[in-house]
């Protein structure tokens, strides 16, 4: 793949048999990507936590005559993920690609606080994880390839991380796996319990928010290598939009949800041949976690 180069898929390999899946997908990023795969004339699942605003966000787009199913799904919970799981297999009967985009944050644009740490880290991070790992087996492996796109954040990069210790863990590529990275979790949540967390050199911005990010892009990259290693036609990559302008920037931004949205759904839809695996993409800026 050339990195100098937008994702542009030109020859569409989808079909309306083709099945996406958005997490928290009622409003901003996770609703513009909805309506961007469905406009490109895939079959949707559109989830939310909230049913109610969940089927209102699903509405106006089925309007439009749009491919687009909505779910409740809190991925939080693992009842609830267990149920979606069950439903998606018997109704739909499977999915090619996984838009993780639920998430959650606490922060203000000008504080940091990790004063409800362990809820971001059940969503942002644990949440994913668990929906990842429910969804895994019922990817229909088509030759064109099924793919999961994390929405991530360079909030969540190595270069953020001033812990030696923890730098030395995440860069050891063999070595790292996931029990690693939820004891890297654990840690943390510890500290935040005991009021230590700001001695650790953790990032100092948006830290528990940043934190999960961290997790789930080493859990991105880790998953990306078993994946590959075990022969299965999944790739798995992460996304970072920036600063866009959203309920969780309080409407502030570099660019709108449209706009990300665009671009997110050329890197989900990425031709066969230029589909990478374990690689974090910046906003327009591919880079990969070598580089890192």
């Amino acid at each position: 793949m050339d990195h100098a180069k937008e994702p542009s898929p030109t020859r569409a390999w989808w079909s309306r048999d083709t099945v996406a899946v958005v997490t928290g997908a009622n409003r901003g990023i996770g609703h513009s990507l909805a309506a961007r795969l469905a406009e490109h004339g895939l079959t949707v699942v559109l989830t939310a936590r909230d049913g109610e605003r969940g089927e209102a966000a699903a509405a106006p787009l089925r309007d439009r005559g749009l491919p687009v199913v909505f779910r409740r799904l809190d991925v939080s919970d693992p009842a609830s993920v267990a149920d979606f799981a069950a439903w998606l297999r018997e109704t739909v009967g499977g999915l090619d690609i996984l838009v993780n985009n639920a998430a959650v944050s606490f922060n203000e644009i000008d504080t940091n606080s990790v004063e409800h740490a362990e809820t971001v880290l059940n969503t942002n991070f644990y949440g994913t994880k668990l929906l990842t790992e429910a969804l895994l087996p019922l990817f229909r492996r088509s030759p064109a390839t099924s793919r999961i796109l994390n929405i991530s954040s360079q909030l969540g990069l190595l270069n953020k991380v001033r812990n030696p210790s923890l730098r030395r863990l995440l860069l050891d590529e063999e070595a790292l796996t996931e029990g690693k990275i939820e004891a890297m979790v654990s840690q943390f949540l510890a500290q935040v319990k005991d009021g230590t967390w700001g001695e650790h050199g953790w990032p100092k911005v948006w830290t528990d928010y940043a934190v999960s990010k961290l997790a789930l892009n080493a859990y991105t990259r880790v998953l990306a290598q078993r994946l590959q290693s075990g022969g299965e036609r999944v790739r798995v990559n992460c996304f970072c939009p920036g600063f866009t302008r959203t309920d969780m920037t309080k409407g502030w931004g570099k660019r709108t949800a449209e706009e990300v949205a665009d671009f997110g759904a050329r890197l989900a839809l990425l031709p066969p041949g230029e589909l990478p695996t374990g690689t974090f993409f910046k906003w327009r800026t591919p880079q990969l976690y070598s580089k890192l």
